[in-house]
């Protein structure tokens, strides 16, 4: 029996990071941090119940708590960069038929912490401990 290197989601994740990339590349120099907004919000509507709400809550929470992240789509998720490099995303439970929601940190997150520590977060809700939570960690993030 052979096995498939990806799973159906997989790859269309990573033909959604192609397409980012070229429409990124035909905005060009006149692309703005609104016009990468709007793509995030639009994906973010996208999203099924529950998923939606927590994304647009998490967006609230990020810009709020890291004003320096720039919103942008990575791999067809909302995520969060720092000088183009993307810090932390969310990426709904549906789209890699999870039974959670994930808010992950990449390594440019400055969360080091000892010799060990978490780079993605299960979210199956927000509480107001989980947001509280949430924007301690994007503002250490970026610090």
């Amino acid at each position: 029996m052979t096995t498939k290197p990806f799973t159906d989601e997989e790859r269309a994740a990573m033909k959604e990071r192609a397409q980012e990339v070229k429409k990124a590349n035909r905005r060009g120099s006149r692309a703005t941090n609104a016009d990468a907004e709007n793509d995030v919000l639009a994906k973010i509507a996208e999203m099924p119940e529950p998923d939606r709400e927590m994304a647009e809550r998490l967006h609230a929470i990020i810009k709020t708590n890291a004003p320096t992240l720039a919103p942008k789509l990575w791999y067809g998720m909302p995520a969060y960069a720092k000088d183009g490099k993307v810090v932390c995303f969310f990426q709904s439970a549906e789209k890699f038929k999870s039974r959670y929601a994930t808010l992950g940190f990449n390594d440019s997150a400055n969360l080091d912490e000892d010799t060990m520590w978490p780079t993605a977060f299960a979210l199956a809700d927000l509480s107001p401990a989980a947001e509280e939570r949430i924007a301690a960690l994007v503002q250490k993030a970026v610090s």
